[in-house]
């Protein structure tokens, strides 16, 4: 018997017992469908996540006060990844950390000495001194809390993703000119903010200078878009920041496939200037790179627990070919025994269900991917997703190719794995008990 020929008697044997083999089929499908769709959402979200960060800089490190927290990987931030533009403040830390250790508890600052410190690296290109803060922010008679932030004019745009809708950038002599985010220019208030309006910011006027094109970033939802940029010289007058101390530091550095061995080093001479020990280190330094890596360990493990317990379908699907594969032994018991008496030999029999059963892993996986591009699709244009994606709105679900091809062959080898023992079961018999079967 030709593999041509097993392969049509095991179709035309499907399709004779159609509500047996959709039942069947229905485990399989339900089991990809579910594993398929699981993964692509964490395919999502990594994509989401790297591209946000991709925008953000490979070649930036942040440095904030306050130690790492026990456990976190090096090069994290402190209490997660509260990062300029990443954060509903769209700045790092308005506030000074505590540090407590065994013996006393101090109050962790960045200062201008931390700064020449870090110029004096021959990898760093440009430093960025931020001061944020979130304050009251007054335009004609409505008046909102917005998140501000005093940054460096010189370095402002090296260090971070914007781009100018309109206007120009801060200089070095303003002292009371802004440039403001989308949002603010255009739907936090009942009226737009054009170029050359004043806004008040904590009883001070500021001279709206340029406004950004909407960036949708912060994992918050804010970002950029949502924070009024001044100068920083000039930020510590109407935000709660001592004046000489800084809330984040941004570090530009020429290489991005140098950032972690620049936080090292970077990192022993600060402990070296603030006179700290590792074990009582008073700041953190961030790279865009660890976290990176962080996010896709973490996405990863979780995709992968969640698709393993997803794939505890596949089982009852296999258990479900197993189950109507050796319902179609005893079924055709007669015919095999027909086939053996005119020839035919054990393998043979047993290429013949095999066929049948991986013929039910095929079809299944390939329904069970139909349904997950159907779900998918679904969600996505419902908006439905994890929340993080660009503006906060949302990650699409991502299908790849490989996850497709990885989904069928899976399984067709489920299918071809639960029918074996049915199968050699099927090519053990006699044809004389076979043809007395009734």
């Amino acid at each position: 018997m030709k593999i041509k020929d097993s392969f049509l008697l095991s179709l035309n044997s499907i399709l004779h017992r159609r509500l047996r083999a959709w039942l069947t089929l229905l485990g399989i499908i339900i089991g990809v469908a579910a594993v398929v769709s699981i993964i692509s959402i964490g395919n999502g979200t990594q994509a989401s996540v790297n591209a946000r960060l991709s925008g953000f800089g490979a070649d930036i490190i942040t440095m904030t006060a306050g130690g790492s927290r026990a456990g976190s990987i090096a090069g994290s931030p402190p209490g997660g990844f509260d990062m300029p533009g990443f954060g509903g403040d769209g700045g790092g830390f308005s506030r000074t950390r505590t540090t407590t250790t065994a013996s006393s508890t101090k109050t962790a600052v960045l200062t201008s000495s931390d700064v020449s410190i870090i110029k004096s690296n021959s990898d760093v290109v440009a430093v960025n001194q931020i001061v944020s803060g979130r304050e009251k922010v007054t335009f004609g008679s409505q008046e909102i809390t917005a998140s501000i932030q005093g940054v460096n004019p010189l370095t402002w745009t090296s260090t971070n993703n914007v781009t100018f809708l309109s206007g120009r950038n801060l200089g070095t002599s303003d002292s009371r000119a802004a440039v403001i985010g989308y949002n603010l220019a255009n739907t936090s208030f009942k009226q737009p903010i054009t170029l050359g309006r004043k806004i008040d910011i904590n009883g001070t006027s500021f001279t709206v200078v340029g406004t950004l094109a909407k960036s949708g970033t912060g994992f918050g939802g804010g970002g950029s878009d949502s924070t009024i940029y001044i100068n920083y010289s000039y930020a510590w007058d109407i935000l709660d920041v001592n004046r000489n101390q800084y809330s984040s530091i941004l570090i530009k550095v020429k290489n991005s496939s140098n950032a972690i061995a620049d936080v090292n080093a970077l990192t022993a001479a600060l402990l070296l200037s603030r006179r700290v020990t590792a074990g009582k280190q008073d700041f953190t330094l961030t790279s865009t790179e660890a976290i990176q890596a962080q996010v896709a360990s973490v996405t990863s493990t979780l995709t992968l627990f969640l698709g393993a317990i997803a794939a505890v379908s596949l089982l009852v699907g296999a258990v479900g070919i197993a189950n109507s594969m050796f319902t179609s032994v005893l079924e055709k018991t007669r015919e095999i025994g027909i086939m053996k008496a005119l020839g035919a030999k054990n393998n043979e029999v047993l290429t013949l269900f095999v066929i049948e059963s991986g013929l039910f892993g095929l079809i299944g996986g390939i329904l069970g991917v139909l349904v997950a591009f159907a779900i998918t699709e679904v969600l996505n244009f419902m908006g439905i997703s994890l929340g993080i994606g660009p503006g906060g709105g949302g990650s699409d679900m991502i299908i790849t190719a490989d996850l497709v091809v990885f989904a069928i062959v899976l399984s067709t080898v489920i299918g071809i794995v639960s029918g074996l023992m049915p199968a050699r079961s099927a090519s053990k018999l006699k044809p004389v008990d076979a043809l007395k079967y009734e």
